[in-house]
Parts: C-alpha cells; structure tokens; sequence
C-alpha cells in the first residue's frame, strides 16, 4: 500500500513582495501549501498566488496588522480552515526607516518598534501556539547588526531583539519538536534595500560582498526552505545569508 502524506502548512508573512514572495514560491515549489500574507500589497499578493497555482502548487492569500494580536489570530485561523493546521511560519514582515539617531523621530522609533519588534513578537506567540509537532518557526534579521552602519541604529536595534527572541523561543520549546532560527541576510536586491539608493552605492556595496554582486531574493529562500525543510538539526541559530559580504 502507498503511504500518503499530508503536505506541509507554510504561512509568509510579508509574502507579496522581495524576499517574502521568493520565500512562499519556494516553498509551494516544495510541496508546501503557503498562505501569502500581505498587509498592503493586496495585488502583489495575489501575483505570488497566481504564480504559485500556475506551477502546479497551492496557495492563498492572508491579510493581517502583523501587530494587531486580533488580525494575527485570524490569519491563524484561516491557515486552519483552508489546510488544516500550520507547520512552518516565516516571518518576512517588517520595515527599514533609515536615519542617523540624532535625527530620528521618536515617532519613528515608535513605528518601528510597533511593527519590527511587537509584530515579531505577535507573530511567533501565535505561531508557537498554533504549530504541530515538527514546526519550523523562521524570523528575519540582517546582517547590519554586525556592519555598524551609519543610519541603521534604530533598524538594527530592533532585528537585535529579534534576535535575542528567537534564541530564548528556540529553548522554550523544549520537549515540542519545534525548531527556531533567524535568518540575517546581507544586501539583497529588493525594493526595501534598493529604495533611495544610486547605482553608484549599490555597486559599491555589492563590490564588498566576494562575489561582488547583491544577494537576489531567492538566495535567501534556499536558506529559508532548508530550516523549513530538511534542517531539523539546525535550531536557535541566526543564519548570516550575506555572501560573506561580513
């Protein structure tokens, strides 16, 4: 008799554009039934969709304030209904405002701490509560934690928490066959990075990575679908995906 197995449940946050969309196709390419999460970017979600389906794979889209506890439930919920529980949560979401300390608005620092370190907080408690046995809980960081460049302090500092998040998530789910690591990439060719920046500088930071080019989106996907994946061994980690650009 064949044995038949039920595929894995993915939900992405941030899953309509750059990194996120490249992570949920991958993971619909690997069997994985993804639920692409957006927030704003209703259109762009539904293109990942129709991509996905096109290829053969299953997914469906998700709207949610990553840092509203109600919303992020009700995604939750939705993963349930349409597939049946949820093993693997990718938390993509975030934003990068850009200043240097002195001159950043405390409003700003609000903003960013709202949706970088309470939306991640709100997104693991769900997700933790929520995955089976098995899971794979996969946050996002970047490597600017460890570049120490000029306008990044308030960025940085909320993907540290971030960090220190998943290391401590990762040893409270003792005894639960659940796994949870960060991914940190380094300068990846995505809308967030590439906005407000020449090609001159860019071309500078590329040539600083030894392969001297920018990460692409799918670089840090194949990260992404081996801690989903295979990589049961690999837990309470950050992953630098930069190239070596550090």
């Amino acid at each position: 008799m064949t044995e038949t197995t039920t595929p894995r449940v993915a939900i992405v946050t941030g899953g309509s554009g750059g990194i996120g969309a490249a992570v949920a196709k991958r993971l619909a390419a690997d069997g994985m039934q993804v639920l692409v999460h957006y927030s704003g970017g209703r259109d762009r979600a539904d293109a990942v969709v129709a991509e996905i389906t096109a290829a053969g794979g299953v997914a469906t889209v998700g709207k949610a304030d990553i840092a509203d506890e109600t919303e992020v439930a009700a995604l939750f919920d939705e993963a349930e209904k349409r597939y049946g529980g949820v093993d693997v949560v990718v938390h993509t979401a975030g934003i990068m405002p850009l200043s240097p300390l002195v001159d950043l608005k405390l409003d700003d620092l609000d903003h960013i701490h709202r949706v970088n370190i309470r939306g991640t907080f709100v997104v693991d408690q769900e997700a933790l509560r929520r995955m089976r046995k098995g899971g794979a809980l996969i946050n996002t960081s970047t490597s600017v934690t460890k570049l120490q460049q000029t306008g990044y302090s308030a960025y940085a500092a909320s993907k540290g928490a971030i960090e220190a998040m998943t290391l401590i998530l990762a040893r409270e789910m003792r005894g639960r066959d659940i796994t949870v690591n960060t991914v940190s990439p380094g300068p990846t060719e995505t809308p967030l990075f590439t906005e407000g920046k020449s090609q001159e500088l860019m071309d500078r930071i590329a040539s600083q990575v030894p392969a001297e080019r920018l990460g692409q989106p799918e670089d840090i996907a194949e990260v992404v679908a081996f801690l989903a994946g295979p990589g049961r061994w690999v837990n309470g980690q950050n992953i630098f995906a930069n190239g070596g650009a550090i």
